[in-house]
């Protein structure tokens, strides 16, 4: 699944990248720099088996791949305007457009591109590039925030609705109407994101203290989170693993986040066996007639597992994925690398690096000749693994056979010709000469 990218022009000029995304489904991480950009494949935890390079298009601040086909879309501060669409294992642009100001992010499905600028969002039928809807009538997104459901059958969307208050108006690409605007934060907003399906939207304001995820279409809100009270943190990432059990955000901090959805049933015995368990039951029921806010702050979770970087202050984005059938915690930083944790999906707890890759050098060596001298994994974590209950392997299996074992390998690309998109033939969608005659003037519709 797409983890929220670098969008946009670089935060510095020290940065090695100058913007990294993670694929739809974390199969695969995409890099521009000053040169072009990079497409490597995230099969392996030994090797980091670089897909593509390009230096065709110079200081490449966006790159966006669609799952693990040929299509890449790729932004450069060169035409900041203009949007170029690649097959890039045969070498062809399939079409480019050009908009009325900079784009800020790209966001895509099977179904749906979208293209969201300051002040607008365009929405495209990724089959043939046609422009379908403008979106207008939008507070000014000065990031260019906005996410996109990779569920091609609801393609929902997600933009705030308020310059300086944490409104999300939520839209539906497939049927091109407005579904619902929730009133997810007091401040404005940082990230945003929806799960695989589609069902579940989380968000986090620019306080980044409280994470909350609702409920799509209908805006309930289901779980809330808190990453911290101590200070004030910018979120930079935020992203649900492949089977909605986990929710992950990186920051400007040291410290990556991992909070579990688990649902607080009321099949509880109605008379407690235990004096803490008693006192557990009442504290709950006092929380209702307390003030809202007091009442919240008892009820949120705090995090399941973390991460440990060993920088804070840089840009990087965060994602889960199920790599040679095991979870790992990935984190893309803008010094040029990528960082591979084991998570512990049954105990949680502190998450243990295993891995440094640079995304700069030219080979798939990674410059870290600490990585051979790499931790055994931790025992609850084989254990987790090894153990026969129905309890603990249901949390394991749960977490990888949604995509499981094949999480971690390349989609092959023949199966996208039962899909809105085939790009394994020499009649691939979109039909490139039809791209290139339909683009003058698109951008003008609404």
């Amino acid at each position: 699944m797409e983890a929220e990218a670098a969008d946009g022009p670089p935060g510095g000029v020290e940065a090695a990248l100058s913007c990294f995304s993670f694929n739809q489904d974390c199969t695969s991480l995409a890099i521009g720099t000053k040169a072009g950009y990079k497409l490597f494949s995230l099969s392996s935890v030994e090797q980091l088996d670089q897909v593509h390079v390009s230096n065709e298009i110079p200081d490449v601040y966006i790159v966006e791949r669609l799952f693990s086909s040929s299509l890449v879309v790729v932004v450069s501060h060169t035409k900041p305007r203009q949007m170029n669409v690649y097959h890039f294992k045969k070498g062809t642009e399939i079409c480019n457009y050009n908009y009325s100001s900079s784009i800020l992010s790209i966001r895509l499905n099977r179904q749906r591109l979208l293209v969201c600028l300051e002040e607008a969002i365009y929405i495209h039928n990724i089959k043939d590039m046609k422009l379908l809807k403008t979106i207008l009538d939008i507070p000014a997104n000065p990031t260019g925030l906005c996410a996109l459901s990779i569920n091609h059958s609801n393609s929902y969307v997600a933009y705030p609705g308020s310059l300086t208050t944490g409104e999300i108006v939520l839209y539906d690409g497939h049927s091109l109407k407005p579904v619902c605007t929730i009133a997810a934060h007091e401040g404005t907003l940082a990230a945003i994101a929806f799960n695989a399906s589609g069902s579940k939207l989380a968000s986090a304001s620019e306080k980044g203290t409280v994470i909350r995820v609702f409920s799509v279409p209908d805006g309930r809100k289901l779980y809330e989170f808190r990453r911290g009270m101590k200070r004030y943190v910018t979120i930079s990432s935020l992203v649900f693993s492949m089977d909605s059990q986990f929710l992950c955000a990186s920051s400007n901090t040291e410290t990556v986040h991992i909070f579990k959805l688990e649902h607080i049933t009321n099949s509880r015995p109605e008379e407690p066996s235990t004096w803490t368990g008693y006192m557990g039951k009442m504290f709950m029921a006092a929380s209702n007639y307390l003030p809202a806010q007091v009442s919240d702050m008892m009820n949120q979770d705090r995090a399941f597992a973390t991460g440990r970087l060993h920088f804070s202050g840089q840009k990087n984005i965060c994602t889960l994925s199920t790599i040679q059938k095991l979870p790992r915690l990935l984190v893309a930083s803008s010094d040029g690398h990528l960082y591979v944790y084991n998570l512990d999906p049954q105990d949680g707890g502190e998450c243990v690096l295993i891995k440094t890759h640079s995304l700069l050098s030219s080979g798939t060596t990674e410059d870290n000749k600490e990585n051979d001298l790499r931790p055994p994994l931790p025992q609850s974590y084989a254990a987790t693994v090894a153990r026969p209950s129905t309890s603990s392997a249901s949390t394991v299996r749960g977490y990888s056979e949604d995509g499981g074992a094949l999480r971690g390998e390349v989609i092959p690309e023949h199966e996208f010709a039962t899909g809105p998109v085939c790009l394994d033939d020499e009649e691939e969608f979109p039909p490139i000469i039809l791209c290139r005659g339909n683009q003058k003037g698109k951008t003008k519709q609404s």
